[in-house]
C-alpha cells in the first residue's frame, strides 16, 4: 500500500518513515559512474587522436622529404640530367599543377575518405621515387608530377582530419604540430639526402625515398582509424543542411590570401641552393648543413603556431610572420659575398613563412565551417597555381636579375597576400 504523494512525485512507500531523508545512494553512484564512464571515453578518444596525429605526421614527413628535398640539391640534380637552373625550375612550376586535383577530392574528404586519399598519396610518391630513376629531365618531370600529386592529396585529406577533429580554438595548435614534418624533412631528411648523394649519387636518394614511402603507405593503412564526418564533436553545419558548391567571397579572400603566401617563401627556397652555389660556391655536404639549419628554423617556427598562434589570434600571427618574411628578404639583399648574412637571411625568411602560413592554414580550414574539406581542397589547387607560376617566374626572374628578380616575385606576393587577409576581416 502506498501513501498519496505531491503532485508531480513519485508515490511514498507506505513503510518509509516520515523523517527518513531521501536515498541519494543510487543517485550519487549513477552520477559518478556516468562522469567516471565519460572522462575515461574523453581520455581515450583524446589519446587515440594524439597518437593518430603522431602517426600522421611521421608519414608526412617521409612525404616532404621527397618534395622538399629537390630545390637546395637542384644543382645536383641539373648536373646529372644535363640541364639548367631554368630547366629544372620549370619542370617544378609545371609539375605544381598537379596539385589542382585536390579540388576533386574535397567532396570525398567530407565524407570521411581521409585514410583512403592518404594511402593513395603516399603510394603515388613512391611510385614517383621509381620513375625518377630513368635519370633523364623527360623521367623527372613525370615523377614529379606524381609526386606532387601524392604530396598534395595527403596534406589535405590530413589537414580535414584534423579539423573534423579539433575544435577552432585550439587547432592551430594540432595543425602546428602535424606541420612540423614539414621542417623534419629539412632537419632529419636534409642530412639524410647529403650523405646519400655522397654515398651512392642522385640514385640514391629515390631509391630511399620510395621504400620509405611505402612503408609509411602501410602504416597509414593498418593503423588509421575510419572517420565518419557525421559522428565528429567539431561544430559543423546541420546535417539536413546542404553542402554549399561556392565558397563566399569572404572564404575567397582567405584562401588567395593563404595560396598567395606561399610563393612569398616559395620562389625564394627553390632557387636557395642555387643562389647559395653561385653566390658563395657552397658544396652538397656544406648544402647539407645549410639544409638542416633550415629545418631547425622551421621547426621552430611550426611548434611556434603550436604554442603561441592560437593565443596571439590567428590572423596577428599570420601578419606577423609575412612581415617577418620581409625582413629575411632585406637582409638576403644586403649580403653582397658574406655567406653568413645571405644565409641568416634565408633563415629569417624561412621563419617567417613557416610560422605564418602554417597559421593560415587554420584560418582557411574555418573560413566555411560547413564544407571544410572543399574549402581545403580549393585552397590547395588555388595554391597549386601560385606555387607553380611562382616557381616558373622566380627562375627566369633569378636568370635573368639574380636574386633581386625573385626576391621581387617574393615582395609581391607578400604584400597581396596581406592585403587579401585585411580585406577578409571586412567581411561579416
Amino acid at each position: 500500500m502506498t501513501a498519496s504523494a505531491p503532485d508531480g512525485d513519485q508515490p511514498i512507500p507506505a513503510d518509509t518513515p516520515p523523517d527518513t531523508p531521501p536515498d541519494t545512494t543510487t543517485n550519487t553512484t549513477t552520477d559518478t559512474t556516468t562522469n567516471t564512464t565519460t572522462n575515461t571515453t574523453t581520455n581515450t578518444t583524446t589519446n587515440t587522436t594524439t597518437n593518430t596525429l603522431a602517426r600522421l605526421t611521421a608519414a608526412k614527413a617521409v612525404a616532404n622529404t621527397a618534395l622538399r628535398w629537390i630545390p637546395p640539391f637542384l644543382p645536383t640534380l641539373e648536373r646529372a640530367f644535363g640541364v639548367s637552373t631554368t630547366q629544372l625550375t620549370t619542370v617544378l612550376g609545371v609539375g605544381e599543377a598537379a596539385g589542382l586535383s585536390t579540388i576533386f577530392v574535397g567532396r570525398h574528404l567530407d565524407r570521411g575518405r581521409e585514410r583512403l586519399v592518404m594511402i593513395s598519396g603516399l603510394s603515388a610518391i613512391s611510385i614517383s621515387s621509381i620513375i625518377a630513376l630513368g635519370g633523364s629531365i623527360w623521367t623527372f618531370a613525370i615523377a614529379f608530377v606524381l609526386l606532387i600529386l601524392g604530396v598534395a592529396n595527403f596534406t589535405v585529406a590530413g589537414h580535414v582530419w584534423i579539423s573534423h577533429r579539433i575544435d577552432y580554438r585550439w587547432r592551430a595548435r594540432s595543425i602546428g604540430l602535424f606541420e612540423t614534418s614539414w621542417a623534419i624533412a629539412l632537419l632529419i631528411g636534409g642530412p639524410i639526402i647529403a650523405v646519400l648523394i655522397n654515398l651512392f649519387g642522385w640514385r640514391g636518394p629515390f631509391v630511399f625515398l620510395a621504400a620509405a614511402c611505402a612503408l609509411a603507405a602501410i602504416g597509414i593503412a593498418v593503423s588509421l582509424p575510419v572517420h565518419v564526418p557525421a559522428s565528429s564533436t567539431v561544430t559543423a553545419a546541420p546535417a539536413a543542411a546542404p553542402s554549399p558548391r561556392r565558397l563566399t567571397r569572404k572564404a575567397w579572400l582567405v584562401v588567395i590570401g593563404s595560396a598567395t603566401m606561399a610563393p612569398a617563401g616559395l620562389s625564394i627556397f627553390v632557387i636557395s641552393g642555387t643562389w647559395l652555389d653561385d653566390a658563395f660556391g657552397v658544396s652538397t655536404g656544406g648544402l647539407g648543413l645549410i639544409v638542416m639549419g633550415f629545418g631547425g628554423v622551421e621547426l621552430v617556427a611550426s611548434t611556434g603556431t603550436a604554442a603561441f598562434a592560437d593565443r596571439l589570434g590567428k590572423l596577428r600571427s599570420t601578419l606577423a610572420g609575412l612581415v617577418v618574411l620581409l625582413v629575411g628578404l632585406g637582409i638576403m639583399l644586403a649580403a653582397g659575398d658574406r655567406l653568413w648574412i645571405g644565409v641568416a637571411g634565408l633563415l629569417v625568411l624561412l621563419l617567417g613563412f613557416e610560422y605564418g602560413f602554417v597559421t593560415s592554414l587554420s584560418l582557411v580550414s574555418e573560413a566555411m565551417p560547413e564544407a571544410r574539406g572543399t574549402t581545403l581542397a580549393t585552397s590547395n589547387a588555388v595554391g597549386t597555381l601560385t606555387r607553380g607560376s611562382g616557381t616558373i617566374l622566380s627562375g627566369l626572374l633569378y636568370g635573368a636579375w639574380g636574386i633581386g628578380g625573385s626576391a621581387a616575385l617574393s615582395a609581391g606576393a607578400a604584400i597581396i597576400a596581406t592585403s587579401c587577409f585585411l580585406l577578409s576581416r571586412r567581411i561579416d
